[in-house]
């Protein structure tokens, strides 16, 4: 079994498990998503060699790194652009391979954690929009309760939680979407590995 072979394994087995994983007993109240929240992650577990920061890049191996990590590009492309690549600079070794590997990791984790941030951001504006629909509702049951209800902030208060409660419904169908992304990122930095391993020379 070859090297990319048994890394490819590892991959597919690390992504079969997670969504099981993730969705259990999610217990961050910051977190609105099904997927726990990760960790930090790691390129030693995708690339079975040893990795230096300190790696230089080939000529032309930040290029083809970006093009690589950008999730735009599809699975095909990037294999195309890495083949491309690589015939036009022939005989890279482990090491030059393993640097395109990292600066290419090194931009999608940045991308991820961008992304868990702002889910973080997110589930906060949706706590206090919720908060605030509370606070209408309670408002609103205490007017009516009243001897003399005031119709006219009654009105007002009817229009704020018709506009808020649609706000957060539009936000929570949005979320199933934004909260995939950094699952679809992990995925991409595993393929891209794989995709770099393939070419390794025996």
């Amino acid at each position: 079994m070859t090297t990319a072979t048994r890394a490819g394994g590892l991959a597919l087995c690390l992504l079969l498990v997670a969504p099981d994983v993730m969705a259990a007993g999610n217990t961050d109240p910051d977190w609105p998503c099904i997927q726990r929240r990760t960790g930090a992650l790691s390129a030693g577990v995708m690339w079975p060699h040893p990795l230096d920061p300190g790696m230089e890049l080939p000529m032309g191996g930040n290029d083809v790194a970006a093009k690589l990590a950008l999730r735009r590009v599809t699975e095909a492309e990037a294999e195309d652009a890495l083949g491309s690549y690589l015939a036009d600079h022939p005989g890279l070794g482990v090491d030059a391979l393993g640097a395109i590997f990292l600066a290419a990791f090194a931009r999608i984790d940045r991308d991820r954690n961008r992304v868990l941030d702002g889910i973080a951001r997110y589930a906060h504006k949706q706590a206090a929009l919720a908060d605030r629909i509370d606070a209408a509702h309670a408002e609103m049951a205490a007017l009516g309760a009243a001897k003399e209800p005031d119709f006219d902030r009654m009105d007002v208060l009817e229009e704020q939680i018709d506009w808020d409660e649609r706000i957060y419904r539009d936000r929570e169908r949005a979320l199933t979407y934004v909260c995939e992304t950094p699952v679809l990122l992990e995925k991409r930095a595993y393929r891209v590995a794989q995709m770099l391993l393939a070419r390794v020379p025996e």
